[in-house]
């Protein structure tokens, strides 16, 4: 090896470190305090979606990356619109953040993005659970099996986040509440067709076309990164109950619920959901290392 070669080579490990370092500093301030809605919880937010687009254009591609935007902020904000006015699929429900908010219809403009960032995680997570199938769409079962798995594992993310963000933070509200300490059953419903809806989209997409293939060794190390965004939001609600906040919380149809027992009840529900689905698909990954 000359020099030149080994000058190459140290210049490439340091830029892989300083890549891994922004990662976890990334990682552990979400972790630390994406749960608390402030403007330091909002810019991570964005930073999240930024992620989600860079990798997303290195994994797949600019121009499948691009598509896969479009796809999901066209769907959701269809969705979220047609919800809002009828209540169908997610239930009755409005957006309480502040009305100065740009808007697309009555969706305030970041929650596109934010379907987008957790969506496109959520995506290679159950492509990684099925074995590569977002690289083997030619097979039917692939096309069919992918964008399901993929959607339950999108609508885990909001089944562990949601009763947070509404029922406390009250950044939406549900107008008839619901038994999952004011969310209705509805929503959940209403994120798995959403979520699929534009999962499937792509999939039909992605089998028409060759995204790009990254080197196996790059493409582990992209996936494991995936992983570890998808399960950091999740892991964030660890935060609030370890704390032991108290107090109650009432939602829109009068109910009276306790703080401590929301926060253990997330915490309990996100370590046997998307933790498991995050470690689930990292020991794919060991396995195919061995």
């Amino acid at each position: 090896m000359t020099t030149e070669n080994m000058n190459e080579d140290g210049r490439w490990a340091m830029r892989e470190t300083a890549l891994w370092l922004a990662i976890a500093c990334i990682l552990v301030a979400a972790v630390g305090f994406s749960w608390n809605p402030t403007p330091f919880a909002h810019a991570l937010a964005a930073i999240f979606v930024a992620c989600a687009i860079v990798h997303a254009g290195i994994y797949y591609g600019s121009r499948h990356a691009l598509v896969l935007f479009i796809i999901c902020i066209a769907i959701t904000f269809m969705i979220e619109n047609i919800g809002v006015a009828t209540g169908f699929p997610f239930g009755h429900y409005h957006f309480a953040v502040d009305a100065g908010l740009p808007r697309i219809g009555s969706i305030p403009i970041i929650v596109g993005p934010l379907w987008f960032g957790a969506g496109y995680f959520s995506w290679v997570v159950a492509s990684i659970l099925l074995d590569g199938a977002d690289r083997r769409l030619d097979r039917p079962f692939n096309v069919i099996a992918l964008p399901v798995v993929a959607a339950f594992v999108m609508t885990q993310w909001d089944f562990v986040m949601d009763r947070s963000e509404s029922t406390l933070a009250k950044v939406w509200i549900w107008h008839d509440a619901g038994a999952d300490f004011g969310v209705p059953l509805s929503n959940y419903l209403g994120w798995l067709l959403t979520s699929w809806l534009f999962f499937q989209a792509f999939a039909y997409y992605l089998r028409r076309t060759a995204p790009l293939s990254p080197g196996a060794r790059q493409a582990r190390k992209l996936q494991l990164i995936a992983i570890l965004f998808y399960v950091s939001a999740g892991l964030t609600h660890i935060v609030p109950w370890a704390m032991g906040q108290s107090g109650d919380v009432v939602d829109a149809a009068g109910t009276t619920w306790h703080i401590h027992d929301l926060r253990e009840t997330t915490v309990a529900i996100m370590l046997f959901t998307m933790f498991f689905s995050a470690m689930l698909a990292a020991l794919h990954l060991v396995k195919e290392n061995h």
